[in-house]
């Protein structure tokens, strides 16, 4: 999935806890944030553009999700005082809020509502980890790409053209797939509605998209 809160008020509540030591930094698509194993110094908030969460082990890398306005990282890493499970770069221009680990810590202590913001902030991350198992376990490779399609349209401009706005290779990842798969998954989904011309699919036929997708509210809904 790729996050978009809705919550747009989230980024000013972390800020609260260390405005003074905190940085707003833009950065240049390709440029790695963090890396799995380090120490969590700072949470990461993304303020504007796009950020890909990812992880490597055995020579192999995947894709975990994609991270926009306003997507905090990695908090649980941050409250336990533990290392990042996960790497994280960005894949276009961004504009990142960096704040202290020790700040947010320390107003997680002293701050209650800074504190039911944290748990609502984690609360939604379970919710979302939850959904993702379900759609890597529970939906073939093409069904978890319409589902894709049927939420990037939404989320764009919901005519039916849709931007993929990241590289196949990583679409693929994201996906539980590999770039091989994903291809065939595009041709299959040309019978149901969706016609890809490199990183743009033109929804032709939405009612049949969604009649093979089937999206349901207990994994597609970021609301729910």
């Amino acid at each position: 999935m790729c996050h978009r809160r809705d919550d747009t008020n989230a980024p000013a509540r972390f800020r609260d806890a260390g405005v003074a030591a905190s940085y707003l930094q833009r950065f240049p698509p390709g440029v790695v944030l963090i890396r799995e194993n380090d120490t969590a110094d700072f949470l990461h908030i993304v303020t504007e553009g796009a950020v890909e969460m990812f992880a490597t082990s055995g020579g192999r890398e995947t894709t975990i999700s994609f991270e926009r306005p306003a997507s905090a990282f990695i908090l649980a890493a941050v409250l336990k005082d533990q290392v990042y499970l996960q790497s994280a770069r960005t894949v276009e221009a961004s504009r990142i809020l960096m704040i202290p680990a020790a700040s947010i810590r320390l107003a997680m202590e002293q701050d209650s509502a800074f504190m039911a913001a944290v748990v609502a902030e984690l609360a939604t991350a379970y919710r979302t980890a939850v959904k993702d198992l379900k759609n890597q376990k529970l939906r073939t490779g093409a069904e978890r790409l319409a589902n894709w399609l049927l939420r990037l349209d939404r989320e764009q401009s919901g005519d039916g053209h849709v931007e993929l706005q990241v590289e196949k290779r990583q679409l693929a990842a994201r996906l539980g797939m590999t770039p091989e798969n994903l291809s065939r998954a595009f041709a299959a989904l040309k019978r149901h509605g969706a016609n890809v011309r490199g990183l743009r699919v033109e929804v032709v036929d939405r009612e049949g998209l969604v009649a093979f997708a089937q999206p349901d509210p207990l994994v597609d809904d970021e609301r729910s």
